[in-house]
């Protein structure tokens, strides 16, 4: 099995997951209010849905998906954000909507069997390796899981397949400067952290300025900015916090993260 062949399998399982965590539940459940200010479970599963369309199209057709860019700019600013990529979604019924989840993720899955392993899939922000954008649709999927299970008082299972998520949090500490248009300090930051089934996962240099260590479950919480670093089991010294206040393992503008205690932006 190859890397990419892994990452499909770990794609699907996780999708798999969110989908037998909403699959059950009642209407007023769909539409309890999640983390992200202003969006319901619905909503979430919403967002997954136009995304991985949109992710979709940026495998078969790069130029169908760049001319997408221009038409979200241009939705976003007459209709609003939430309404352009949201408001179909928001019209259909729960079931209607887990339909259409569901078409959109395994027409991604099956694009994603022509993916080469040293294919560049453009992106909002910098252009994607095969293997970097297959990871972000599992840590999208992830993170808004986070979300409906929050709203819904339980928790997504935590599995070895946030190895991926971790890594992808860890290769983005300079996009999370980047994306802010701040300089990355000087110094660099080891990330040590243990898996759910026992492991030690581990990035960058022995000899690192800085280490971040614990949980993986709490790393990938506060890349994905769904936990803020001061709400979990993280222990660093300053310049791992300074990247962890800003980390970001997501594309698009700078999103506000969680504060202490709990509240965020919708990111």
């Amino acid at each position: 099995m190859t890397e990419l062949d892994q990452l499909r399998e770990d794609l699907f399982a996780e999708q798999h997951s969110l989908d037998l965590l909403v699959v059950g539940i009642d209407e007023a459940q769909w539409h309890l209010a999640t983390p992200s200010p202003g969006w319901d479970v619905a909503d979430q599963i919403g967002h997954l849905t136009f995304f991985d369309g949109i992710a979709t199209v940026a495998i078969r057709d790069p130029e169908a998906f760049r001319a997408s860019i221009g038409d979200l700019i241009t939705g976003a600013s007459a209709v609003g954000y939430d309404e352009f990529t949201l408001g179909r979604f928001r019209a259909l019924e729960p079931r209607a909507l887990l339909t259409v989840w569901r078409a959109n993720r395994t027409a991604l899955l099956d694009a994603a069997l022509f993916l080469r392993h040293d294919a560049r899939i453009e992106w909002y922000g910098p252009s994607m390796s095969a293997r970097s954008f297959l990871t972000a649709r599992l840590m999208e999927t992830w993170a808004h899981g986070t979300d409906v299970a929050d709203a819904l008082g339980t928790r997504l299972p935590a599995t070895d397949r946030l190895r991926h998520v971790a890594q992808l949090g860890f290769i983005t500490r300079t996009w999370s400067y980047t994306v802010r248009g701040e300089d990355v300090p000087e110094g660099s930051v080891r990330v040590e952290v243990t898996g759910p089934m026992g492991g030690l996962w581990t990035w960058g240099p022995d000899d690192a300025d800085d280490v971040v260590r614990g949980p993986a479950e709490d790393f990938c919480h506060v890349v994905t900015q769904r936990r803020h670093v001061d709400d979990t089991s993280l222990v660093t010294g300053e310049l791992g916090r300074h990247w962890l206040l800003r980390a970001q393992a997501f594309a698009g503008g700078p999103s506000e993260g969680p504060r202490s205690g709990g509240g965020r932006g919708a990111g």
